[in-house]
């Protein structure tokens, strides 16, 4: 006969009796909580910016559509559906809701970050954000993104020309607004007719040819190097267009003797201020599209840039000679200058 060992037997039944016990234990809380009303509701939104599209208002009007949500029972909240109707709203990005063992409805919002705004040739704007998503103008206040002309269509859905468009948008506008010089100095970007973007910057009165979204490391290093050792030299409004699109090289295009600046001088102090800010934004407060400087925050702004920009000087041929030709842009008259890349 085998022997049966009744120790064992024992503390078996006995982790079974307290599974047993566990489980109806927790079972019992969950109906006990799911009978419970939900006594508040905190929100958080996540936005490193502090730029608020959407704010606690506009988050509770959405859960509470279906009537007030801090008198139903927790157990007739839907949470899944209450997330999907929050992420319907073009500025939420995502949506997470929980309940907590004090009966507190949690609403964690991840907006979404504009990076550009959009000005259509048919007069229409919105913002795009990270994604190419188009996102809505606001009522509560103006992105400070950088502003984009002239973009082909309205549609909803692009063709596959102005798609490719919308992808080069956003990759500029993401260049841009990771640095706070680009940021100050570029006023606004225009669209072409010929799908290529051209920058007209707030100090200076002059076009910046850059072509496609394609190499904007190397061609605003080739830009940024011209501002440091040209413009500071001849003067901010010497020249009436630029263009660093082609590799390893600036084309500069003088004004006419005719073209007379006053505010020549204002202008080149301007610039130059503005490359002494460089990186630095924390002295610095925005007065308008315009960088103030403080002047605690005058510092050498090639410091800044010493990985991206040599101290070399730079070769330059003739640059710039007087224009004579009335059609100063064909390529077989103008008068360009070819600065090479700083070693």
């Amino acid at each position: 006969m085998k022997h049966i060992n009744w120790r064992k037997r024992i503390v078996q039944t006995l982790w079974l009796l307290a599974g047993v016990g566990t489980i109806l234990l927790f079972g019992a809380a969950m109906e006990k909580k799911k009978n419970k009303t939900c006594v508040d509701v905190k929100i958080e939104i996540a936005n490193p910016d502090d730029q608020m599209f959407i704010d606690e208002k506009d988050i509770m009007d959405i859960i509470n559509l279906n009537g007030n949500i801090t008198q139903k029972n927790i157990s007739s909240v839907n949470l899944r559906i209450l997330e999907t109707a929050l992420e319907k709203n073009p500025w939420v990005k995502n949506a997470e809701m929980f309940f907590d063992n004090n009966q507190v409805l949690h609403v964690d919002i991840e907006e979404r970050k504009p990076i550009a705004r959009i000005f259509s040739v048919g007069g229409n704007s919105f913002y795009v954000d990270s994604n190419g998503l188009r996102l809505p103008l606001s009522d509560k206040l103006s992105a400070r993104v950088p502003v984009f002309t002239g973009f082909p269509s309205d549609k909803a859905n692009l063709s596959e020309p102005d798609s490719l468009m919308l992808e080069q948008v956003v990759q500029l506008g993401k260049f841009i607004v990771t640095d706070s010089f680009w940021m100050a100095q570029i006023a606004q970007v225009d669209i072409t007719t010929k799908a290529t973007f051209e920058i007209i910057p707030t100090i200076g009165n002059q076009t910046i040819a850059i072509g496609n979204a394609d190499d904007l490391e190397n061609k605003f290093n080739r830009l940024y190097t011209f501002y440091k050792q040209a413009w500071v030299q001849n003067g901010i409004n010497t020249y009436e267009k630029l263009d660093v699109q082609f590799d390893n090289q600036v084309v500069a295009v003088r004004k006419g003797a005719a073209k007379a600046w006053i505010d020549s001088a204002k202008a080149n102090q301007a610039l130059i201020e503005l490359m002494n800010l460089g990186k630095d934004s924390s002295n610095s407060v925005l007065k308008g599209s315009i960088k103030v400087i403080k002047p605690e925050a005058v510092k050498n702004v090639i410091d800044t840039k010493q990985n991206k920009v040599s101290n070399k000087s730079l070769s330059f041929g003739q640059v710039g000679q007087a224009v004579k030709t009335k059609k100063p842009l064909v390529q077989k008259t103008i008068p360009k200058a070819v600065m090479k890349k700083a070693q």
